[in-house]
């Protein structure tokens, strides 16, 4: 069925906490994030796993972070830990509206204390005979970090996913310098979607007054409508991160 139209969301929501971690904000997350209504939502920090915070906070949820996001709403996630403490880890999570025929993990992490990971998964669309592979990322802070993270990632979609099958890699890249682009556009033949459209990357953090461009969502085999990122209310007094929004069509 060409023209079936896809709306994703990509968004870091530091754990539930707003910026300055004063406030629990995640009920507020999952009502705006229900407003919004993407087919697909790919989140960074999110908890799977916190003991603490569940003797100090009334409203934290029973259940984990991405179930209660999901609710009723996105019947099916994934989850993938890349940090692991005492009290807990968090992580990757993606929530689809269409099932999931596989997903897995993949650790990226070159530091202990930064652990790092891919969550790729690959969904299948209703009706039509369509997969699409898409793949969360969050990567490290550091610039040979990255560059390692970048390289295993294209190696993972060159040995993963088919040429033909769309594809869509969205997270909270780190990447203010803009270095991921040798990586992602030469190597794969993917385009970001707010650069494609805009001619810049989507500035996204701090929340608040954004600056650096650490959001994106990189896409091939798809055709965009539009991508804008979310500023203002209620966006930029919950999360240090900006979303960014972003709908396709099929080919």
């Amino acid at each position: 069925m060409p023209g079936t139209s896809i709306k994703v969301l990509t968004y870091n929501i530091h754990k539930g906490f707003s910026a300055t971690n004063f406030r629990f904000v995640l009920h507020e997350i999952k009502n705006s994030l229900r407003h919004i209504d993407a087919d697909i939502v790919f989140l960074q920090e999110v908890h799977g796993e916190r003991n603490i915070s569940k003797n100090r906070f009334d409203d934290w949820p029973n259940n984990r972070q991405f179930e209660f996001l999901a609710d009723q709403v996105w019947h099916h996630h994934a989850y993938g830990k890349n940090v692991i403490y005492k009290s807990g880890h968090h992580g990757n999570a993606i929530l689809s509206k269409y099932p999931f025929v596989e997903w897995e993990n993949i650790n990226v992490s070159l530091l202990r204390s930064a652990s790092r990971s891919l969550l790729h998964g690959t969904i299948q669309l209703p009706i039509i005979n369509q997969r699409i592979h898409i793949i969360c990322v969050h990567f490290g802070l550091f610039g040979l970090e990255r560059e390692r993270q970048l390289s295993t990632l294209a190696k993972r979609i060159n040995s993963h996913v088919p040429s033909n099958e769309p594809l869509i890699i969205a997270g909270d890249f780190n990447d203010w310098r803009g270095r991921a682009e040798y990586h992602l556009h030469q190597d794969l033949g993917v385009q970001e979607v707010f650069k494609n459209t805009h001619g810049s990357y989507a500035r996204t953090f701090p929340a608040w007054l954004p600056v650096l461009s650490m959001d994106r969502i990189y896409y091939r085999g798809l055709n965009v409508v539009d991508c804008n990122p979310l500023y203002g209310q209620p966006w930029h007094r919950l999360s240090d991160h900006t979303p960014l929004l972003a709908e396709f069509r099929l080919i």
